[in-house]
């Protein structure tokens, strides 16, 4: 049989509530040239029993023990026989034609390595909210990406595999498996990645209009959560500051205050008033950049920093409620 062109990776690990959701919007594509890889990593519910009940020549179910997200990616990349390798978390979704149209992207545009699209967020039960990431699309850089990551999620990208075969190194464990994404990293794995692209293998990103992948906002934990995406955040830095110092001069204190007040933005959302104003404390004093570039997103940050400080749980609740909309909306 002819090879597909674009490979989908699916990493599946305790997802039984959303996964068949995520497959049927692989299978419902316009674009039918592809195949489906997902990997079983080691989970203990019944979502590899859901994953197995589609039946479709073009799904491939690889097992292996659990190696966290990075891991399944890099496995499924190594198996993966498309030129494009399309990467979906398996509690989001994508719109149908979401692969026709990065497809005409790509193929329009050898120059790009990179196509990526906005992404709508759906809660719990897959309603949508009105919150959207609607990143830059075009002349994105490295800076852009490393202070603002326009790619915003791991279901929103479509990567060349000659892009990832530039960066692929082998294990430290196992010399014989070649990684991608690093898996020392549980979390910021994604933007490594991205950074790691733009850095060393010249990649140029290029996004286009259309919201094409839904993206599941899912409750977690409260600010220790928080610290972790922090430090972890801090261990790319470190590994980019080991090799692209220079550029780590001259952006790493915007890139900073970018993330923490991102990181204030996720405390408001978890109810954490206090953590998410000395968040803002921070970033203001890291760097002004996100104040100068983004006066109006910075001020609304801080401004619900404070409102979550000073409020009851409840009325939090009944205010992030309204303005997210927890309802399906045009």
């Amino acid at each position: 049989m002819p090879l597909p062109r674009v490979s989908v990776i699916m990493p599946v690990y305790q997802v039984e509530a959303y996964v068949a959701e995520a497959i049927r919007s692989v299978l419902a594509q316009s674009y039918a040239d592809f195949e489906l890889l997902i990997i079983d990593d080691g989970g203990q519910d019944r979502s590899i029993e859901i994953c197995r009940g589609f039946d479709d020549p073009r799904i491939r179910i690889i097992s292996q023990a659990n190696r966290g997200l990075a891991g399944a990616r890099n496995t499924g990349i190594a198996e993966a026989r498309g030129e494009v390798i399309a990467l979906l978390d398996s509690d989001d979704r994508w719109l149908p034609d979401k692969l026709m149209l990065h497809m005409i992207h790509l193929d329009s545009m050898p120059d790009v390595g990179v196509s990526y699209s906005g992404s709508r967020f759906i809660d719990s039960e897959g309603k949508p909210l009105r919150q959207a990431q609607r990143p830059k699309l075009n002349q994105v850089s490295a800076a852009d990406i490393f202070c603002r990551n326009p790619v915003g999620n791991g279901s929103a990208p479509l990567i060349r595999r000659s892009m990832l075969n530039r960066i692929a190194f082998p294990h430290p464990d196992d010399p014989k498996r070649l990684c991608y994404f690093d898996e020392n990293f549980r979390q910021s794995e994604d933007i490594e990645l991205w950074v790691r692209l733009a850095l060393k293998a010249n990649c140029t990103f290029d996004g286009i209009k259309p919201l094409l992948t839904e993206y599941r906002i899912v409750r977690g934990g409260l600010s220790a959560n928080v610290i972790r995406q922090y430090e972890t955040w801090l261990c790319m830095y470190a590994k980019v500051e080991a090799y692209a110092p220079e550029f780590i001069a001259e952006h790493g204190a915007r890139a900073r205050a970018y993330q923490l007040r991102y990181l204030a933005r996720r405390s408001v959302q978890l109810g954490d008033g206090s953590f998410a104003l000395a968040l803002m404390r921070d970033a203001l004093a890291t760097s002004l950049g996100p104040l100068i570039e983004q006066p109006i997103k910075t001020g609304l940050t801080l401004a619900a920093a404070i409102l979550a400080r000073w409020i009851k749980p409840a009325q939090l609740a009944a205010i992030s409620r309204k303005w997210t909309g927890a309802e399906v909306i045009a």
